[in-house]
């Protein structure tokens, strides 16, 4: 009698990698002409914080992209684990960082990315890793949510790129894309593990810590 063979069961398919894109070009108009990169966050420029999630949260490649001041965030920051992109036109706003960050990721493997913004110190990787984890339960289109409400970070599917980058205009970032297809977005609530808030105007400089809440330059001197 020839013995019959078991089949071994297939093997997991392994999910292709899930970029990190990271919004760090904003010149800080808000804030009196401070680039927000550059703010510090528990003694280290706040850029490296926000590219930190990213990478501890499951991302790879992290892709950060820079504008105002971009040649002193490259002295002070240590962001050597990151692919670093300038964009010329960031006083445009956000979505020319958007369209620079996907177009500088087309030329790798990435199945997904989720985008963040470099003015919330309050999010951090659990917020990313469970943006990632919804990714792999399927979601083509996630976002962190707070209390019900959309927020950052956002994770987009390949497939959604080239469409992002189309509606990316002005600040808006992706807003108009994700609000068209709201019914298709799921939330993932981070209200537990993150705090939405961003640095946008003097006032809200107590988020990076510190008993003034003032920022210190990278040279650990508060700016003039």
């Amino acid at each position: 009698m020839t013995p019959t063979t078991e089949s071994a069961p297939d093997a997991p398919v392994p999910h292709p990698p899930v970029a990190g894109l990271l919004l760090a070009a904003g010149g800080g108009r808000r804030l009196g002409g401070r680039p927000k990169a550059l703010l510090r966050f528990r003694g280290r420029p706040l850029v490296e914080h926000a590219a930190r999630a990213l990478s501890e949260g499951g991302c790879a490649p992290v892709c950060v992209v820079l504008g105002a001041a971009a040649a002193e965030v490259r002295v002070h920051a240590d962001l050597a684990h990151c692919t670093l992109v300038d964009n010329p036109r960031w006083p445009e706003g956000m979505g020319s960082s958007l369209r620079a960050g996907l177009a500088a990721l087309e030329a790798t493997d990435a199945g997904a990315v989720v985008v963040s913004l470099v003015d919330q110190p309050g999010v951090g990787a659990a917020a990313v890793s469970r943006l990632l984890a919804a990714h792999r339960a399927g979601a083509g289109l996630a976002a962190a949510s707070y209390g019900g409400e959309r927020g950052h970070p956002v994770l987009f599917a390949r497939e959604h790129w080239e469409g992002v980058a189309r509606a990316a205009a002005g600040d808006r970032g992706a807003r108009a894309y994700l609000r068209a297809r709201a019914s298709a977005v799921t939330l993932v609530e981070c209200a537990d593990v993150a705090d939405p808030r961003d640095v946008d105007v003097p006032e809200d400089l107590g988020l990076l810590g510190g008993p003034t809440g003032r920022r210190t330059d990278t040279a650990g001197r508060p700016p003039h």
